[in-house]
């Protein structure tokens, strides 16, 4: 079993998608270190994706920092050493387009949406009598 909720989308590769999940997931806490992370096979069969796509995915974790194997047990999860800035917008690149096109279609500029995503970054006062 997947230790993270997440659901696939069109138009994005498999592997990028579980990729950013998971890195959202230990963001979030989510996932924990020293958690079991599910083998190729286990996580093929879950998702129902192939043992290719599957050993992709373990790859690209073990490269970022976020899969250790540990002998006798498996692939624990592990809190990385923070990647590279060109990585971490690599994870958030898909994001943003399809922000960038809804943005579009509802023609906004850059400067209409740089202010929502300012303002989701403050925290929220709390409400006061």
């Amino acid at each position: 079993m997947l230790p993270f909720v997440f659901h696939l989308r069109e138009g994005e590769p498999v592997s990028d998608q579980i990729v950013r999940a998971a890195h959202h997931a230990l963001a979030s806490g989510d996932l924990k270190e020293g958690e079991l992370f599910p083998s190729t096979r286990a996580l093929a069969q879950h998702l129902k994706i192939s043992p290719t796509t599957a050993n992709k995915v373990i790859s690209q974790l073990r490269e970022l920092g976020f899969l250790a194997s540990r002998p006798g047990i498996g692939m624990v999860i592990q809190a990385p050493q923070l990647p590279e800035l060109a990585q971490r917008l690599a994870l958030l690149e898909p994001s943003a387009r399809r922000f960038m096109e809804e943005a579009r279609a509802l023609h906004l500029k850059v400067d209409d949406f740089e202010t929502l995503l300012r303002q989701m970054e403050s925290p929220t006062p709390p409400n006061t009598p």
